[in-house]
């Protein structure tokens, strides 16, 4: 069944009509309530982080990208951890990905049962182990299979379908672009979300605003912004200029959820020292409940450095507490590190 609406295809703003990011807008039959949303980050979305993000102010979040197969064949963890959502953060997108339609549907079936509203499908990861099986940004290759996979995950689910893809594989191809309209044509999508960059690209390089705008006139379904969109500042500009539904904040909201405050009206300036350190014990509290404290001491390790910058001080002073927080051996030997150096007395000792 083709869930694109006449609903879906009016709400859609177009460029220069005057919109905030406080504005309510509909995705499929979800109301979702600001146009900020929590773009999927891989090996980093889990429920806590996209819990935080909602408690911040984002209007939905969506997950870090989920293996089809590994749900498919039953792995448990991807079963149990990846696919656990807190009761506190709906709506709530899970994100797929896979390039076979069968075991797509079968694995957002699995999905629906866990609890997600949404389900989003990955056509956007460049990396070649996921594109070597056909999946991410290599379904841009195939159309007809793009299509089939995403009316399987909602045919499996019976949840609204959305998809994350590129505009191209590699500068000047508009592959991405093809696709984009075969989805929001065939594909049953309520919406896409647009990395206005080629795959090749990575994260690199300024992203294409101006062919994000015109697919965001051009498509009849909801569009969302991903890319380059660090600053509160960057991220209006952006919004503004492509007229898209709304934006996914991803790397600039790492260890900066204040940046969704920021966006929609809740604050206007960054975080203190002690709202910090704040934010940083519910991280290593929650990494706890979610791996156990001796797992989360590791997993943290790539989190540190990204709340680091929020405490200030020179780039040396940086360094020093993130080669002490590397080598702590407990949560409770990094929380009392970090504690020292947001009140001022550890950013130049805390080796």
């Amino acid at each position: 069944m083709n869930t694109v609406s006449a609903s879906a295809s009016q709400n859609t703003v177009r460029p220069g009509q005057g919109r905030s990011l406080t504005e309510p807008w509909t995705l499929g039959p979800l109301t979702i309530p600001n146009r900020v949303v929590l773009a999927p980050l891989a090996g980093i979305g889990n429920w806590f982080v996209r819990l935080q993000a909602r408690r911040h102010g984002a209007g939905l979040a969506v997950s870090e990208m989920v293996s089809s197969h590994a749900i498919y064949f039953g792995n448990d963890r991807t079963c149990t951890e990846m696919l656990r959502i807190h009761p506190d953060e709906h709506p709530v997108s899970v994100q797929l990905f896979g390039a076979d339609p069968e075991i797509m549907a079968a694995a957002a079936e699995r999905v629906a049962t866990a609890g997600a509203d949404l389900i989003d499908i990955n056509m956007g990861c460049p990396v070649p182990k996921v594109c070597k099986t056909g999946a991410g940004a290599a379904l841009l290759e195939d159309p007809d299979r793009a299509v089939a996979v995403a009316r399987a995950a909602a045919r499996g689910s019976g949840l609204p379908v959305t998809v994350k893809l590129r505009t191209g594989l590699r500068p000047g191809d508009g592959k991405g672009v093809a696709v984009a309209r075969e989805l929001a044509e065939r594909g049953g999508v309520v919406g896409l979300s647009i990395h206005p960059r080629h795959a090749s690209q990575r994260h690199a390089g300024k992203p294409d605003y101006a062919l994000a705008a015109e697919l965001v006139r051009e498509l009849p379904v909801p569009v969302l912004l991903s890319g380059g969109l660090h600053t509160a500042e960057r991220a209006r500009e952006a919004f503004e200029q492509t007229g898209a539904d709304a934006i996914l904040l991803a790397r600039g909201s790492l260890g900066n959820p204040w940046l969704f405050q920021q966006l929609v009206g809740l604050r206007d300036g960054d975080p203190t020292r002690e709202e910090v350190v704040a934010e940083f014990n519910w991280v290593l509290d929650s990494a706890a409940d979610h791996l156990g404290a001796e797992r989360a001491n590791r997993y943290l390790r790539k989190f540190y450095p990204w709340y680091i910058e929020r405490l200030g001080g020179t780039r040396g002073q940086q360094a020093v507490l993130q080669a002490a927080l590397q080598q702590t051996d407990t949560l409770e030997q990094a929380r009392e590190l970090f504690a020292a150096a947001g009140l001022g007395e550890g950013l130049a000792t805390a080796a």
